[in-house]
């Protein structure tokens, strides 16, 4: 089980569950809307996802027609994205985590679109796109 909370305290969420396929993603859209060189990312089940408290402060913007990014109101941090496409996963951003996790990161992803500054230090593997298991 983790903990997890935006920058102000006022959403505060358990997670029951594993996080997968976490990466560390270099997308334009992952910078702009963490504002930072990149976003690191991992799916948990979406019935495993619990909000505590706070339910009232999310909000989404819906960025593509059934893709939501979903952030604190009050704070404005992000907490996860959801996809009409994968209705039983959520992404969730890992900056949010109170608790350590076991789980790792495994790449980083959209290495071309990585910010001229960001000095890609860690011994992961790249990619251009997604790591080749989400290629089906």
């Amino acid at each position: 089980m983790y903990q997890a909370s935006c920058l102000c305290g006022k959403v505060q969420i358990q997670i029951d569950g594993a996080i997968s396929d976490i990466i560390h993603c270099h997308c334009s859209l992952c910078r702009k809307s963490s504002g930072t060189a990149f976003a690191t990312n991992g799916f948990v089940n979406t019935d495993e996802l619990h909000i505590v408290s706070g339910q009232e402060y999310i909000k989404f913007f819906e960025f593509k027609l059934g893709r939501k990014r979903h952030f604190c109101a009050h704070c404005a941090s992000p907490l996860f994205s959801s996809n009409s496409d994968l209705p039983d996963k959520l992404r969730l951003r890992l900056g949010i985590l109170d608790s350590n996790i076991n789980e790792r990161p495994m790449s980083h992803n959209f290495v071309t679109s990585q910010a001229n500054w960001e000095d890609l230090d860690a011994g992961l593997p790249r990619y251009e796109t997604f790591e080749p298991s989400r290629m089906k």
